[in-house]
């Protein structure tokens, strides 16, 4: 038996991720211009600088506070499939964490990177950005630069669901191709990015809305 409250937490959890994605394509995609390549290490360093507070709260939400929600998500979720499908949704389940656990890491490393790339560049510009590029390198493998963990999870979930009557079978079809652009995000094409993360708000928000509603 599943906690109904904590079903309303997830859900809501969920709708706060699709909003949180939003929030990251408006800031990173629109208010903030980056640098051009051609540009010195000294103009890229004075970007960083003067967009420290905007990046830094930016970066904190979008991946530290996802993945506290996700979290959330994941386990309520859990709750709610587990008594039919108890060993097919702990294997979904641990994605799901998994991918918890990627996101965080990839915010904090690159929080706590920027802070030192600040630090170094008051003497070294030229040094402080290829440690910037390594930080970028690292919090991108992490979490950022493909999404095989989200995109199995997410499949796992809409294959489980198909066979339940938890979701609606468009969502689950929904989820099935939110899957599988997360999976071929480890190809060397940013379209399946874009469809990734397009097509998560929707599953998000339209997933959140469920659980809040089938309580």
């Amino acid at each position: 038996m599943y906690s109904k409250s904590f079903q309303k937490v997830g859900g809501f959890s969920a709708i706060s991720l699709g909003l949180i994605y939003i929030l990251a394509f408006i800031v990173y995609g629109g208010l903030l211009n980056y640098p051009k390549e051609n540009v010195s290490e000294t103009e890229k360093l004075a970007f960083l600088s003067d967009n420290y507070l905007t990046l830094s709260v930016t970066t904190f939400i979008s991946y530290v506070l996802f993945g506290i929600l996700l979290a959330i998500l994941v386990v309520a979720i859990h709750q709610r499939i587990k008594k039919n499908f108890p060993n097919f949704s702990l294997l979904t389940s641990v994605f799901g964490l998994v991918w918890v656990g990627l996101v965080i890491a990839s915010g904090m490393i690159s929080n706590i990177g920027l802070n030192s790339v600040i630090e170094i560049g008051i003497d070294n510009p030229e040094k402080a950005m290829t440690v910037w590029a390594s930080v970028g390198i690292v919090s991108e493998g992490l979490g950022g630069g493909n999404e095989i963990v989200g995109g199995i999870w997410v499949l796992l979930l809409s294959i489980i669901h198909l066979k339940s009557s938890v979701f609606s079978k468009p969502l689950n079809f929904l989820g099935l191709l939110v899957g599988m652009a997360g999976i071929l995000t480890v190809l060397p094409f940013d379209v399946f990015k874009e469809i990734f993360g397009i097509s998560q708000i929707v599953w998000f928000v339209w997933i959140g809305t469920s659980l809040i509603r089938k309580l």
